[in-house]
């Protein structure tokens, strides 16, 4: 099930409301193209261009989390994604039913695979893993006021 992209605002004239996009899949999972697409959407209805770095690193950083989850923890999981209302700021929370905490795995060049978290950890301004009863969310934040190439 998808929240439909949208501003979440209460009201037409306030423009402090965050902009949203949610989702959640069962045990078969979800497209890691459909999230990609969904973070992409989002930032271009709050005015990031997706040919801009900051879309292109969110959307990596989108693809690498869902991609995770997907891989080592089959079952239930789900995707949200937030602006701060300003939008400068992207949080990207990914809920999984995997309690272990991901690692990151020594650095090998030669290694396909792998890489995903340095990647995450050096894109992101905070990367964080939050344990609940059952699974876990990996929360990462983005800032999007960086160069544009």
């Amino acid at each position: 099930m998808a929240i439909p992209l949208r501003n979440h605002a209460t009201d037409e004239q306030d423009q402090t409301a965050a902009w949203r996009y949610g989702a959640v899949w069962d045990a078969q999972g979800t497209s890691v193209t459909d999230a990609r697409h969904a973070v992409r959407t989002l930032l271009a209805q709050a005015g990031h261009p997706s040919d801009h770095r900051p879309s292109q690193d969110a959307q990596l950083v989108v693809s690498e989390l869902v991609t995770n989850a997907l891989r080592h923890a089959p079952g239930p999981g789900g995707l949200l994604l937030e602006l701060t209302s300003d939008p400068a700021l992207l949080r990207i929370t990914v809920r999984d039913s995997s309690p272990r905490p991901p690692r990151p795995r020594a650095h090998n060049p030669h290694r396909i695979g792998g890489h995903g978290l340095h990647l995450i950890t050096r894109l992101c301004d905070r990367f964080q893993t939050v344990l609940l009863g059952q699974g876990k969310h990996v929360v990462a934040e983005l800032g999007l006021h960086r160069a544009t190439l």
